[in-house]
C-alpha cells in the first residue's frame, strides 16, 4: 500500500501518518506551511489553493491510495476549491480516495443523521464541506466520502482547553446545549485506513456511539485527567450569538455493521484512570 495523507501535519493527520508508517504502509503526507513531526512519511509541500500542485505531488508520491484530511477551515479555496481540485487530480490518476468530511454540514433541525442525509449547512464552513463532498461524488463516484465529529485523544484543541478552562488560565464556557458525537482520533484514522484499503464507495459516518453536550464531554475529561469539574464554567450556545447546529448526532450505526474499525463512544474511551 502506498498512501498519499493530505493534511498530513494536522491532527488527523498525524495520527494516520503515524498508523500508516506503523502497519508498514510506504506513507507520503501533505503539509501547507510546516512539515509533520511524525517519522516514517515522505513529506511534500501542497497548497490546495494553488492549481497544479496537487498533480505534482501525485506524480511524485505515485499513491495507491488517497486520505484527504486537510480542514481549511471556512476558507472556501482551500475547504471546498481545493477538495474539488484533489478529486478531479485523483480521478485523472485511477487510485483510491477517502474523503474527510463533517458533521457541520448538518443544520440539527432533524437531531439524528444517518448516511442518507443531505446537507443543510448553516455555517460557511458547514457550506465549503457539503460542497467538497458533492464534489467529490460527482467527480469520484468510486470514493469514500466520511463525515465524523468532534476528534479527541492525544491532547487535541478540546483536552487543552478543559485543562485550560479548569486553571483559570482562558476565559469561556462549555455549552450544555451543542450536542455532538465525539470520536477517538485513534478509531477514526483506524476506520479511515479501513476504508482506504477497501472499494467500499459512497457516504460513511465515522462517529462515536455517546451524544454528548459540551460540558458533560469536558467534565468526562477532567474526570478522567485528574482534574475538579466542578470548576468547569457551562453556559448555553442558545444565549449567546454564535451562529451554527446546536444537536447533531450522526447515525453511525450503518457505517459500522460494513467496518471491523469498532468506533467508541466517549463515555468508554474516557473512562476515569
Amino acid at each position: 500500500m502506498r498512501v498519499l495523507i493530505i493534511g498530513g501535519s494536522g491532527f488527523l493527520g498525524t495520527e494516520l501518518v503515524r498508523q500508516a508508517a506503523g502497519a508498514g504502509w510506504e506513507t507520503a503526507a501533505t503539509y501547507c506551511s510546516r512539515p509533520g513531526s511524525m517519522p516514517g512519511a515522505s513529506w511534500y509541500q501542497l497548497d490546495l489553493r494553488a492549481p497544479g500542485q496537487i498533480d505534482e505531488v501525485l506524480a511524485a508520491a505515485a499513491p495507491t491510495a488517497v486520505i484527504n484530511a486537510t480542514s481549511g477551515g471556512s476558507d472556501w479555496t482551500v475547504t471546498a476549491d481545493g477538495s474539488f481540485r484533489v478529486a478531479a487530480a485523483v480521478t485523472k490518476l485511477g487510485c483510491r480516495l477517502v474523503h474527510v468530511s463533517s458533521d457541520a454540514v448538518f443544520s440539527g433541525s432533524r437531531i439524528h443523521y444517518d448516511e442518507t442525509c443531505l446537507p443543510d449547512p448553516l455555517t460557511p464552513y458547514g457550506a465549503a464541506k457539503a460542497t467538497a463532498e458533492t464534489a467529490v461524488r460527482l467527480l469520484a463516484p468510486t470514493a469514500a466520502v466520511a463525515r465524523t465529529s468532534l476528534l479527541i485523544g492525544q491532547g487535541g484543541v478540546h483536552e487543552r482547553m478543559v485543562h485550560a478552562l479548569v486553571a483559570g488560565t482562558r476565559d469561556g464556557v462549555l455549552f450544555t446545549d451543542d450536542i455532538r458525537c465525539p470520536v477517538h482520533v485513534e478509531d477514526l484514522a483506524s476506520a479511515l485506513r479501513e476504508l482506504a484499503l477497501s472499494d467500499q464507495a459512497g457516504m460513511f459516518h465515522l462517529a462515536g456511539a455517546d451524544a454528548l453536550s459540551r460540558h458533560e464531554l469536558g467534565v468526562l475529561i477532567a474526570r478522567r485527567d485528574g482534574l475538579d469539574a466542578t470548576r468547569l464554567p457551562a453556559g448555553r450556545r442558545a444565549d449567546t450569538p454564535m451562529p451554527g447546529a446546536l444537536d447533531v448526532r450522526l447515525d453511525s450505526s450503518a457505517t459500522q455493521g460494513r467496518l471491523r474499525t469498532r468506533l467508541r463512544g466517549a463515555r468508554e474511551f474516557l473512562q476515569a484512570r
